[in-house]
């Protein structure tokens, strides 16, 4: 076998039970909610399993991804398989990235630091995001040799922008990942029946409050006035106004790979292409954005159409298992990125509960590469799936 042998994790699962020892977590990663739910307070829990509105829009995620099924091919030899993937330029050993996902704090003291290493060791990405609950340069520090992407969440005060920009640069991100669906919070019932948004209680808030240009706009360090310095980070946390125009800044003062998230638009998709970004994330923040929105896989298929080679297709919300991520390469996706499980994973046993759910998800995807008769992602096409209606 040419790459990594990901379905090994289930060998090794199967060889430890001859001493009487069985994972510490699920094998089935659509368990973890519940057992997470169990574990922490309404609040935290309410924060990430949350979404917007009445929760149609991560229904839809589930039911779209649901409404497409595997066709197996038999009689094909599928004892050698390689996941590496090219994406951005960067040789991954599995279409797969953790999701940028903030305020870890609140599920494990650990934090974003545990879910870098646990990224790093396993040699896949870890994206760090702009709400994490610490900074930019702990994570990266984590991931030691890593590959890591660092994810915007684009503030008005554009010297705060380029801080940020450097930083990254300088903490040895390679990517950048502009959100683009966050300009405002949704109306989250979770959280407002819990009156509960880490943000105000200064959590999410560290690469904020240890960046220069933030800090210079403050009359005093949140160290000595936490409360000022929040009104300071909830004022110019996101810009409404940015505009196409806008991606001009980014790509004058970011050398790398730019990639756009939250794009589920064909047009939007092409657009991206002609301003000179690098690729797009097909996503609707997992349902926490738009309610009502369209599943993020039904809009998967006319986007990877419309920018064909010119940029690469990333996919997330709703990616809960291995055949997810079957189903989201034969729509046209490069690699998904996860979120939610890991955050779970993290939730119930830290750094090693992450590396359980990507060697879980990522063994669950080899074998059933294996078991349809494909030795690799590149083998996956429309023809991979058929739709079941709906």
């Amino acid at each position: 076998m040419s790459g990594k042998d990901w379905s090994a994790y289930q060998y090794e699962i199967y060889l430890n039970g001859l001493n009487d020892e069985v994972p510490r977590l699920p094998t089935d990663l659509t368990r973890l909610e519940e057992l997470a739910a169990r574990r922490l307070a309404p609040g935290p829990v309410g924060y990430v399993a949350g979404s917007a509105g009445s929760g149609s829009t991560e229904r839809a995620n589930r039911e779209a991804l649901d409404r497409w099924r595997i066709v197996p091919r038999m009689l094909r030899d599928v004892h050698e398989r390689d996941l590496t993937t090219e994406v951005l330029g960067r040789t991954l050993p599995a279409p797969l990235a953790l999701a940028p996902v903030g305020v870890l704090s609140i599920l494990h003291p650990d934090a974003e630091p545990a879910a870098a290493r646990a990224a790093a060791a396993q040699g896949v990405p870890v994206i760090a995001s702009s709400a994490s609950s610490t900074t930019l340069e702990e994570i990266a520090e984590a991931a030691g040799a890593g590959e890591r992407w660092f994810q915007l969440y684009w503030p008005k005060d554009r010297e705060v922008t380029l801080s940020f920009l450097k930083r990254a640069r300088a903490a040895g991100y390679t990517a950048l990942f502009v959100t683009l669906d966050t300009w405002l919070l949704a109306w989250r019932p979770r959280d407002l029946d819990q009156a509960y948004l880490p943000f105000l209680r200064g959590i999410g808030t560290a690469n904020y409050f240890a960046d220069p240009a933030f800090r210079a706009g403050l009359a005093k360090p949140p160290e000595e006035d936490l409360n000022a310095a929040v009104l300071h980070f909830v004022q110019m946390f996101a810009d409404p106004t940015k505009t196409w125009a806008d991606l001009a800044f980014l790509r004058e003062h970011w050398d790398g790979p730019i990639v756009l998230k939250g794009v589920l638009h064909p047009d939007d998709a092409r657009r991206a292409a002609s301003a000179g970004m690098d690729g797009v994330v097909v996503s609707n923040h997992g349902g926490r954005q738009v309610n009502g929105s369209i599943g993020a896989a039904d809009a998967l298929p006319a986007i990877a159409e419309a920018v064909g080679d010119r940029i690469d297709v990333l996919f997330d919300s709703g990616i809960r298992t291995g055949d997810d991520i079957f189903k989201a390469l034969a729509l046209g996706a490069r690699a998904v990125l996860l979120g939610r499980p890991y955050a779970y994973g993290l939730a119930l046993d830290g750094q090693a509960g992450v590396d359980h759910v990507i060697r879980s998800v990522l063994a669950e995807f080899d074998l059933t590469l294996a078991l349809s008769g494909h030795t690799s992602p590149r083998e996956l096409g429309p023809d991979s799936v058929l739709s079941a209606g709906g």
